[in-house]
């Protein structure tokens, strides 16, 4: 079924993984197709049709007034077109020295006319990566879901993490993320948070940095074991 799909179907499977399943869900959603036409570019019209389209395959599910949601098939063909987008934005980034900004946009140009065979030899290359430019994981071959990263928010005091920021981020968040030192790959520790939707205080490189709610949920995080106090006791 994957062989037979084009560009925008795999675009759209893409859209909906995010709209349903992706970033930030804490449960499984459904995707309206406004919203799914708002992502392809495209009319209602047009996003409700290859919704139909797709659902006659078998890869989602729509019903009208409700939404759409995948199908464990269509689950499964959306992340292994995740997996190749994330390898192909690493390329461009470790290989071609593209701004990890630019990545995005350029891969959805030319991924879809890769071989299986080099996309494998890619990500061989490149050491096989565990995370794209963004800092989101890259999926298994074998896996057909992907645990959802918490928005650096969700975080709390003494929560150690590493930083991700979506390509489809306002570039002037991404500009005021940069300068506080909050890019992509970069481990952050949340150090207090302020109750009733207050700002979040966190360390970054030595620095104590503020954000308030709204950049802070626009931020999402790879969690990592907290650090564990040093001990006062002599080395051996």
């Amino acid at each position: 079924m994957a062989e037979q799909l084009t560009r925008s179907d795999r675009e759209m499977l893409k859209a909906i993984y995010r709209q349903t399943i992706g970033r930030g869900h804490q449960t499984e959603q459904v995707a309206h197709t406004g919203d799914l036409a708002d992502a392809m570019g495209t009319s209602p019209g047009t996003a409700t049709a290859h919704v139909k389209r797709l659902a006659d395959r078998g890869l989602l599910s729509h019903t009208p007034y409700v939404g759409v949601s995948l199908t464990d098939e269509g689950r499964s063909t959306a992340v292994g077109a995740i997996r190749r987008h994330r390898i192909v934005e690493r390329f461009l980034s470790d290989m071609l020295g593209y701004e990890w900004t630019d990545a995005d946009r350029l891969a959805t140009t030319f991924e879809h006319d890769l071989p299986d065979e080099v996309e494998h030899r890619i990500f061989q290359v490149l050491g096989e990566p565990t995370a794209c430019p963004h800092g989101f994981p890259i999926p298994a071959p074998t896996d057909v879901s992907m645990a959802s990263l918490p928005q650096l928010y969700d975080l709390g005091p003494g929560d150690v993490a590493v930083v991700a920021v979506p390509g489809s981020t306002d570039p002037a968040v991404i500009e005021y993320l940069d300068s506080l030192g909050l890019r992509p790959g970069t481990q952050i520790e949340v150090r207090e948070k302020e109750p009733f939707d207050g700002p979040v205080l966190v360390r970054v490189d030595g620095r104590d940095r503020s954000l308030g709610r709204t950049v802070a949920t626009q931020v999402f995080v790879r969690t990592m074991d907290r650090t564990p106090p040093p001990s006062d006791a002599p080395a051996a």
